[in-house]
């Protein structure tokens, strides 16, 4: 399902909604509310949103486990840090039990973090199915998703949750959850935004499938629900097609 808004900011309130609703409704259900996060400038605004009122004031933070979709191999101390971001604008600022927000470690060693992530998600989950209730995800203009880059190895991942990614043209390794992982979640929303999307948006919703260079199009939940939100800039030639 795609969803325009008519800029980041109403974008931004729309995810931040989002993510407290799905809080809500999967702490009543199962007693825990897990989800995964994006990096980037994109969801900057968002996580800012849910550090104040009223968004502050209506989750069961108490029950939140925060996961990420992807990390680069930078200490969290890095500005580069997706797990640095989100602490900043947001998890430092609500009542997150330390212990309920898992970052990726995977500065010293990606391959060896990524395995290390895996067992960690499989003991979250064990004797249940591997759910996040919620994946956050980001589309580059190259069509990657988390670290999910085109021509990479991670791409044909079929059993492991978590692989170390070299992000070639930037020669930095990253660890990223794996399309078998983030495929199992309940809801996945990618939020979008900016006039330079809109030709890549285009791609991975109306033109051919072609994941190997297109990576973001590996995402498709098996009982899931999907969602793309965009600003409008970003939907112009979906919404022209």
């Amino acid at each position: 399902m795609i969803r325009v808004y008519p800029d980041l900011e109403s974008l931004s309130h729309a995810a931040a909604a989002l993510l407290v609703t799905q809080a809500n409704l999967a702490a009543a259900a199962r007693g825990r509310f897990s989800v995964a996060l994006s990096g980037g400038n994109t969801p900057r605004r968002t996580y800012e949103l849910l550090a104040a009122s009223p968004f502050k004031d209506q989750a069961p933070w108490d029950r939140v486990h925060v996961f990420w979709g992807d990390e680069r191999g930078v200490p969290l101390t890095d500005p580069r840090s997706n797990a640095r971001l989100a602490k900043e604008a947001w998890l430092d600022r609500v009542p997150i039990p330390a212990d309920q927000i898992h970052p990726m470690n995977c500065a010293a060693d990606p391959a060896a973090a990524a395995r290390q992530y895996e067992a960690q998600l499989r003991e979250f989950f064990a004797g249940q199915p591997p759910r996040l209730d919620l994946v956050l995800l980001g589309l580059g203009d190259d069509g990657h998703t988390a670290s999910l880059f085109p021509g990479t190895p991670a791409l044909e991942e079929r059993e492991r949750w978590a692989a170390a990614v070299l992000a070639a043209e930037l020669d930095l390794y990253r660890v990223t959850l794996t399309p078998p992982l983030i495929n199992q979640a309940v809801v996945v929303a990618f939020l979008v935004a900016g006039p330079s999307k809109a030709g890549v948006l285009w791609e991975v919703l109306c033109g051919p499938r072609d994941p190997a260079r297109l990576p973001a199009q590996l995402i498709r939940p098996q009982n899931g629900e999907l969602l793309w939100l965009t600003d409008l800039d970003a939907a112009a030639q979906v919404q022209a097609d």
